[in-house]
């Protein structure tokens, strides 16, 4: 069998051209692996990001979500309410009750107690 030598470089010679061949190759894998795993750890980390603020805006839906169905609810209340006035049998109980509510006025010999104590 005949040795083969071969400058691989900064003083390290070869004995035969194969392992030469390998150890050039590994070395190449061995930079190539660390450039993978660099590039797995960033998608990851854009990943969990990603996750974190996606999770948050969901959060932040939800709350609104829940705003806006209370809105509804009490839109839905009044409606009822104005459908219920409206379905009354005389105007004049209509008209009477908006001046009393609204306006705030009273018949003549009628005395209105207004509670001031907050409760």
């Amino acid at each position: 069998m005949q040795e083969l030598y071969a400058f691989v470089g900064k003083g390290i010679f070869c004995v035969i051209q194969e392992n030469c061949y390998m150890k050039k190759k590994h070395k190449q894998k061995k930079q190539k692996s660390i450039i993978f795993r660099l590039f797995v750890v960033g998608v990851c980390a854009y990943f969990v990001i990603t996750l974190g603020v996606l999770w948050n805006n969901l959060r932040e839906s939800k709350a609104e979500l829940a705003q806006l169905n209370q809105h509804y609810a009490e839109e839905l209340n009044t409606v009822e309410e104005l459908k219920a006035l409206l379905n009354q049998d005389s105007d004049a109980q209509l008209i009477e009750k908006a001046a009393r509510e609204r306006l705030g006025y009273a018949y003549p010999d009628e005395q209105i107690f207004i509670d001031y104590s907050g409760m």
